[in-house]
């Protein structure tokens, strides 16, 4: 274990993710517009739930709250990498270090038990329609919500604060483009193994288990769409469970990738890249898989704006 200078007052260095030259302008450019893209696209789906009232149902509400999230997720992250950008500056202050982590990592982990309980809602709605208005009661639904908010609140703040207590003795350079813990613990000059099997038992409950989850309520959604003798009702079944399964493993996959590995396996610039996509692709893609391979959410969007010209 290391000594000597042990502080925990001083500024923190992020590296940032553009270390090509000629080129920061120009992937600064497209992180700018995938950001905007994506604060448009969740901003339209979650005005498109609130006001349609064919969307009133718990399905759509989960869906306003995942756009809710994704929505702040990339803003943790996108502004203040644009700021250090155009400013010239990669410091961040140990407080400021230390939200960024606690805001990243609750609403991660709420996105991550979000998708896992919308996989329920599509399950059944699809395997026990007749009993929908029981088991998905919109008491149910609220639960759901409260629980993902909370505990992944509490998950959060509970790791943010151990590491942000514990001390830093090497150099104060983040070899990432935000504060995330994992890209933190290579800076802490005591042996954090143990701690490490903490992070790793927080992932497999809140990824790993709710991933699992949805695999094996949709293998079970499979079955009774394939013994559904309506097209239209296997159609309709298959893209919904379809839209959601390729957000979720999307997420999974990369998030897993990142959380339940120690940190001397990790490779920085793997890392960066593997964040790109939690953090800003997932956000982005969501609301248009969700909408685009949805006609209710289409024919929403058809009647604002038809009311709108007419106006």
């Amino acid at each position: 274990m290391e000594t000597g200078n042990c502080s925990t007052e001083m500024d923190f260095i992020l590296v940032g993710l553009f270390q090509y030259g000629h080129m920061n302008s120009f992937l600064f450019a497209v992180i700018a517009i995938l950001f905007s893209v994506a604060l448009v696209g969740n901003i339209t789906l979650i005005h498109l739930i609130r006001v349609d009232s064919k969307l009133h149902t718990p399905m759509y509400f989960l869906l306003s709250q995942l756009s809710t999230i994704d929505m702040m997720y990339i803003s943790t992250t996108v502004p203040k990498m644009a700021a250090n950008f155009l400013s010239n500056t990669k410091t961040v202050s140990f407080v400021g270090c230390e939200i960024q982590a606690f805001v990243f990592l609750s609403l991660g982990a709420s996105e991550a038990l979000l998708l896992g309980f919308m996989s329920y809602d599509r399950y059944i709605a699809i395997c026990h329609p007749l009993r929908y208005p029981v088991l998905m009661s919109w008491r149910i639904c609220w639960f759901m919500v409260t629980c993902a908010w909370s505990s992944s609140s509490i998950n959060a703040l509970v790791h943010t604060v151990y590491v942000f207590q514990l001390p830093f003795c090497r150099s104060r350079v983040i070899n990432h483009f935000f504060c995330e813990v994992p890209s933190i613990l290579p800076l802490v000059c005591q042996d954090t193994s143990q701690y490490e099997y903490t992070v790793l038992l927080s992932g497999l409950i809140i990824l790993l288990f709710p991933f699992m989850a949805i695999l094996a309520s949709y293998a079970r959604v499979l079955v009774v769409v394939f013994q559904m003798r309506s097209g239209k009702g296997q159609t309709k079944a298959l893209s919904t469970c379809s839209s959601h399964l390729i957000v979720a493993s999307m997420f999974y996959v990369t998030t897993l990738s990142t959380y339940t590995q120690p940190h001397r396996l990790h490779s920085p610039s793997r890392d960066k890249v593997v964040a790109v996509f939690y953090s800003i692709v997932t956000p982005l893609l969501n609301p248009f898989i969700y909408s685009l391979r949805n006609k209710e959410v289409l024919g929403a969007m058809k009647r604002q704006l038809d009311s709108h010209t007419l106006v």
